[in-house]
Parts: C-alpha cells; structure tokens; sequence
C-alpha cells in the first residue's frame, strides 16, 4: 500500500529586508505570490500540502487555501516551524520546502521523491551548484552520501573550495521527520531551531543522507528586493524557453515577459516588448506586435493584435480578430473576424463577427456610478470618432456616420448619424 506523500511549505517570515508590509511570501514573481509558486508545483507531485504561517497573516492563509494551514506563533527557527505541522505529515514521505525558495520546479520535486523513494537514504537534501559559491552552506559528501554540512563561517579553506552547496529543501518518511525534529537542540548564536541539522541527527542514527543536485536557477532564495528582481529574470528565461520550444516564436525573447500562468499556442508570433499580465490564453496561428500589454483575455486564432494594443480582463477574441495600435479592450467579446485597428476604446461590449469598428470609437460604458453595456449586431460599420453611450444596441448591417454620438438603439441595416449638420460660413477679413 503506497502511503501519502506530505509537502510541508514553510512561510512564516516577515521579509524585513524587503521592507515591506506584505509578508515575504505575498511578493510577486510573474504575477503570482512566491506561495502560489511553489503551492501549484507541489500540488502536481504530492498527496497532502500543509503551508506554516506566522501569527497575523491572514493573506498567507487565503493563499494557502484549500489547503492545510498550521501556525508558528513563536519564531523559534525553520525546525520549530516545520514541527507545527506535524499533524499533517502521515507515515509516508514529508518534504519541506521554503516559501522563499520559490522556483522549485515539479521535475525536481518528484525526483526528491524518487530519491527518498530508492530506499538506500533515509534523508534526501536538496543542493545545488552555483555559478558563485560565496557564502552558501557547504554539502561536504563522502562519496554518493552526505558527511556534513557546513556553513560558510565554519568552513576551512578547503571546504569553502567545495562548489556543492545546501538549497534548503529536504524529504525524509514522516515518523522520522517527527523523531529528528524532536531532537534539535538550539545551542547555537540565535538559539533557535534549525532545519538542517536533522542532517547530523540523521548521520548519528546510522542512516545515510544523501543530496539531489537541483538547477541553481530553481533555488533561488528571496529576501531582498534585488533578489526578487533576480528571481523574476530566472523565471522569464525559463518561461521563454518553455514557450519557444512548444512553437511560439519570440522574435526579441529577452523583451517578453510571461505570467506565471500564461498560455499560447503553437505557431504563434510574439514580436518585441510584449507583456503578459495574468489569466492570458492565447490559441495557436496569433501575431501579437510590439509594445502589446494583455491581461486577463482569450485570443483565438488567426488574430492579430498590436503593435501598442491593450486587452484587459474579459476581453474575448473571435478567430481572425484584428487589434490595432492603441486599441484597449476591456470585458468585451468580439465575434469571428471583428476589426479596430485604430486608437479605439472597446469597453463592456458584445461585438458581432464580420464589424468594423473605425478609428476613434469608443464605448461610453460609465456613467459616473455604474457600468453599461454595448450591443453591436455583426457585419455592422461604425464609423470613425464614434461615441456609443451605453446602454445601447446597434443592429446586424447597421452603419454608424463618422463623428456621431449614439445613445438610442440602432435598427438592423440602418443608417444612424448623431451630428450635427456642417455650415460654412465667410471668414472674416
């Protein structure tokens, strides 16, 4: 009987260094909290998660949600933290991760698993190897097993030489995670409870410990603004990567930056300065040009958006849709073939296949204290400088004169202007 596999997620720190209200695990990597990181990669791998708080964070707790949630009240070290969650572990494999640590990938912590699964170590470290060692805990190994780790402080010269260096993360089975946690002691300069030295308890025990050397990319800690921003530029290098080997061309990739969650098709174009916020989908066969913004939208095939577009969230796109420059779209749905390609507002609105919308228009869809919509049938022509005042429908075939305001509903195959009519007049000498 295969028993189940426990994720525990330490997240309890304040992040002074980041100078900051938010909890250090609240900031943002592509858009999504360093929690929700390594939450949506551990939910891929384990069975149970159970994610430590500190007193008072409420936003860390509804991250977590719907998962486990246990309370250091005391911040007493990473061993203290990781013991508050000791109901959750079960008899099967725990893993501990950082909150901090964010970039974690699924292929690695399923081989953490694996490893802890092979049965020859009782504790799995997970290290890494960095481009500067500086002044990492050193993994000093005895060949394919743990001797000791060693902080940087206390090392010898020869020991700072080594480049195999801790990255936090470890795995053991849970009724020896409760045993080795239970016997930290806190006879060091802070007197707390440290995480790794489970590590030496686990050496006195007899039982071997032995160390995954994970990408240093995925180790990355946070506890700065500037490792933040080193963090975000590991991430985007990753996701271009992703993205270009699945078929997306990126014709400047090192000036487009990705949500964490963020989806294109294959055989699309993603030309320079191209950002995507969250919740973006995009269909295979798009061009997206440069200098587009898009957010919280679905793009379907054929479209072609930009360069300088903005779709905002609940912006629809039929297949075949054109976006030109500085159109914005917002909560709107355009039917098969729509096209604005010119400084155009596309709010609260429902857009029929085959319209054209001219330069100019915008949807007038807030009067002050709520929003409105705006129906537009299909094969309709909106002429441009067109202002529609929702709530307001235009018909199928309806045609929309240039430089009108629109604030009465338009029949099918109407003719509609809301100007008023031209005078000439002498110029005066």
């Amino acid at each position: 009987m295969t028993m189940q596999s426990t994720a525990i997620i330490i997240a309890a720190g304040l992040g002074t260094r980041m100078k900051s209200a938010l909890p250090k695990a609240a900031h943002k990597i592509a858009g999504q909290p360093m929690l929700t990181h390594l939450i949506r990669a551990a939910e891929q791998v384990f069975d149970r998660i159970a994610v430590v708080v500190g007193p008072d964070m409420p936003a860390l707790e509804q991250l977590a949600a719907p998962h486990a949630v246990a309370v250091q009240r005391e911040r007493l070290g990473t061993a203290h933290a990781t013991l508050q969650a000791e109901a959750f572990f079960g008899e099967g494999p725990v893993a501990v991760f950082y909150a901090d640590n964010p970039l974690v990938s699924v292929e690695t912590m399923r081989a953490l698993l694996e490893r802890l699964n092979a049965g020859d170590a009782g504790l799995v470290l997970l290290g890494m190897t960095p481009p500067d060692a500086a002044r990492y805990g050193r993994l000093v190994m005895d060949g394919e097993y743990l001797a000791r780790i060693v902080e940087y402080i206390d090392a010898t010269e020869a020991e700072r030489a080594i480049s195999f260096c801790n990255a936090g993360g470890m795995a053991a089975r849970g009724a020896d995670m409760r045993d080795w946690l239970a016997r930290v002691g806190n006879a060091n300069a802070k007197g707390e409870f440290y995480l790794t030295d489970i590590a030496g308890l686990a050496r006195e025990d007899g039982i071997n410990v032995a160390a995954l050397n994970a990408p240093y990319d995925e180790c990355l800690g946070v506890n700065s603004r500037a490792e933040l921003a080193q963090a975000e530029a590991a991430f985007q290098t990753r996701a271009r990567a992703h993205h270009m080997a699945e078929g997306v061309t990126l014709q400047a990739p090192e000036t487009v930056f990705f949500a964490a969650d963020t989806e294109i098709g294959a055989d699309t174009v993603i030309g320079p300065h191209v950002v995507f916020g969250p919740s973006v989908k995009i269909a295979a066969n798009v061009e997206i040009k440069a200098f587009s913004h898009l957010e919280g939208c679905v793009v379907s095939s054929g479209a072609i958006i930009g360069p300088y577009a903005r779709l905002r969230p609940g912006a629809e796109l039929g297949e075949g849709v054109h976006i030109g420059n500085f159109v914005e779209v917002k909560a709107a749905k355009l039917g098969k073939g729509v096209k604005a390609n010119h400084l155009t507002y596309l709010g609260d609105s429902e857009i029929g296949a085959g319209t054209n919308v001219g330069a100019g228009t915008i949807t007038c869809n807030y009067d002050g204290k709520a929003k409105h919509r705006t129906k537009i049938g299909t094969n309709a022509f909106i002429g441009s400088n067109t202002a529609l005042v929702a709530p307001v429908s235009v018909g199928d075939g309806a045609l929309i004169a240039a430089g009108s305001v629109i604030n009465q509903d338009v029949p099918d195959n109407a003719l509609a202007l809301g100007r008023a009519r031209q005078v000439n007049k002498p110029r005066k000498s």
